[in-house]
């Protein structure tokens, strides 16, 4: 039996009401369903169409977010470890600063679950990185390394949570917290961002 294709109003109309959910959850993040399917031009009876409930729609909303940070994972492929890290730390930060209601929501401790699902290609990316740092010598080896990968996960996790993600300087920050608990020395740190400015100042790619 062939599958047919969602029509084109309905695709617009999940599109739209993922959109004004983002909008909303930006300026009220315990907006209702109602509040959010008026901010999206819809009556409740067609959002709930489309998604069976509240946590349906920011699990939706996660995942969306979710699927450019794995993309962003996939997207680093440098030999040195140290670099890798450092780079994804960075273009992780500033595609926050463009999510941050999808950051700000896998942060709530009500979603960890499903966020740590959603993000297990990134997840995998930080555990394999750990383990080349510690065989070359370039990363800490006095904790094993799924610990080590933890310890950077929550880093990260903390310095999204407690800095405004768009401040100066912002990114720089997040990638000096992740190469500390990595093991770099801060003298190291400012050795390896001297020789690599572009890990700082470059785009991620979109």
């Amino acid at each position: 039996m062939t599958t047919r294709a969602p029509r084109r109003d309905a695709v617009e109309n999940r599109a739209g009401i993922l959109d004004a959910a983002r909008s909303t959850l930006a300026s009220d993040p315990h907006a209702s369903v109602d509040v959010i399917a008026r901010s999206a031009g819809l009556s409740r009876r067609t959002l709930y169409g489309h998604f069976d409930d509240r946590d349906a729609l920011i699990r939706e909303i996660i995942s969306s977010g979710a699927q450019r940070f794995n993309a962003i994972a996939e997207s680093v492929s440098d030999p040195d470890c140290r670099i890798a890290l450092a780079r994804l730390a960075a273009r992780l930060w500033r595609e926050a600063a463009h999510v941050q209601v999808a950051a700000a929501l896998a942060l709530d401790e009500a979603h960890v679950e499903h966020t740590a699902d959603a993000l297990v290609p990134l997840r995998r990316t930080v555990a394999n990185l750990v383990t080349r740092g510690q065989e070359d010598g370039s990363f800490r080896t006095d904790l094993a390394a799924p610990t080590l990968a933890r310890l950077i996960e929550e880093t990260a996790r903390t310095a999204i949570a407690r800095t405004d993600a768009t401040s100066e300087g912002a990114s720089n920050l997040a990638v000096r917290a992740v190469l500390s608990i990595a093991g770099l020395s801060w003298r190291e740190v400012d050795a390896l961002l001297a020789a690599h400015p572009d890990i700082i100042t470059t785009e991620a790619p979109s």
